[in-house]
């Protein structure tokens, strides 16, 4: 090893120890993932931003696999497979790599291959007091190895979610528009396509047929669209099976008997996504909007005021925390409270630790109940170049 390589690794290795000490000392117990996990796994996961750039390959026996694009859903299958009934508190940190693709030449600020320390906590019933725990514990962790002047971002996704269901929106545009919240673009264009009647399909037959599909007896609606493909002569489109076919017949026919979206949804919903801020500021213009749209966020808005509250008792300074309600994060798993803490003016390479709340990820890798969870993740190449490099 080059005498540079080797004092930077052993660089990253002193600051690791620094930060594991930390979490050490908050009970969090050190583990180990696996590098290698099932594919399927993270592929129906991560969300389309990490998907695409997941190392994949399968093995001899035909298992298809990947280098583990995070730890955390590796930390949940440790978790799982020590509490296979998903219902015991556990705390686990870890520092390791993490395999992503990068599209061109490699980039020291985006590298495919980096190091992650970072902790999850398992199955804590008072979620605010477990998010105030995890980032007072990665803010503690940072300082301790050394960085200065990072500012905190958050964001709040159960918000999004209790606005969505409060707002006259039909269950499955709901639907839409969650997964459509990491891409803004996508958001933005979904929101506007439901804004107007609903397009039809091309061939009046096959508008015939979808008006006939029964949504509550899928086995027969599947029945009459292959007896359609049979007598219209055609075959399954690309790699779309017949259940694919039928769901996306049923959806457009249940999208023709819709209403459009209001105007004042429309409203509501762009008001909301660009409001930004300190958090208290814009903690009252949400409670301001839901007023003036007559819709009730209250056990939402509750449980961003406690949080704030457990933040001021633990110590988070919020005085260089801004809110933003369109900030997510690029991890599809994040259902609550995320946050990442970042070095102003920086961009990616300023883009140190981040994290937040999932508590749906677990159920949906094999989990039997909905355990709440939380997370974070530090970059710690990023954190050791913030701090010129040093020991």
């Amino acid at each position: 090893m080059a005498p540079e390589s080797a004092a930077r690794f052993e660089a990253l290795e002193d600051q690791a120890e620094r930060m594991m000490r930390v979490f050490a000392s908050g009970g969090y117990e050190h583990v180990a993932p696996s590098i290698i996990q099932p594919a399927e796994i993270f592929l129906d996961r991560v969300g389309e931003s990490i998907r695409s750039r997941t190392y994949i390959f399968t093995d001899p026996d035909g298992q298809e696999l990947c280098l583990r694009p995070d730890l955390t859903i590796p930390a949940c299958r440790i978790y799982l497979e020590r509490n296979p009934k998903g219902n015991r508190v556990a705390r686990y940190a870890y520092n390791g790599p993490a395999f992503r693709y990068q599209q061109g030449k490699q980039s020291p600020l985006r590298p495919r291959e980096f190091r992650q320390a970072g902790i999850e906590c398992f199955g804590v019933a008072d979620r605010e007091q477990a998010e105030s725990e995890v980032l007072g514990l990665v803010v503690e962790a940072l300082r301790e190895a050394g960085l200065r002047g990072f500012v905190l971002r958050l964001g709040d996704l159960g918000l999004f979610r209790a606005l969505l269901e409060a707002l006259p929106i039909p269950v499955r545009w709901r639907e839409r528009l969650r997964n459509s919240f990491w891409r803004p673009e996508s958001f933005h264009a979904t929101l506007h396509r439901l804004a107007q009647p609903a397009r039809p399909l091309a061939d009046p037959n096959v508008v015939a047929l979808a008006r006939e599909l029964d949504p509550d007896n899928v086995d027969e609606a599947e029945q009459r669209v292959s007896t359609f493909l049979e007598a219209s002569s055609l075959t399954f489109i690309g790699a779309r099976s017949l259940a694919e076919i039928t769901g996306r017949l049923l959806a457009a026919a249940a999208d023709m008997r819709e209403q459009p979206l209001s105007s004042d949804v429309i409203r509501t919903l762009e008001a909301y996504l660009a409001l930004a801020g300190s958090p208290e500021t814009v903690a009252r213009d949400i409670a301001r909007l839901a007023a003036d749209a007559a819709i009730d966020l209250g056990e939402a808005l509750d449980r961003y005021a406690r949080r704030l509250q457990f933040f001021r008792e633990a110590g988070i300074g919020l005085n260089h925390a801004q809110f933003a309600a369109d900030f997510g994060l690029k991890l599809e798993y994040y259902s609550g409270f995320v946050f990442q803490l970042e070095l102003p003016g920086q961009g990616i390479a300023g883009q140190i630790a981040g994290g937040g709340r999932y508590d749906g990820l677990l159920p949906s890798i094999g989990g039997p109940v909905d355990t709440p969870a939380m997370g974070s993740a530090i970059h710690t190449e990023r954190l050791l170049a913030a701090r010129g490099g040093a020991a």
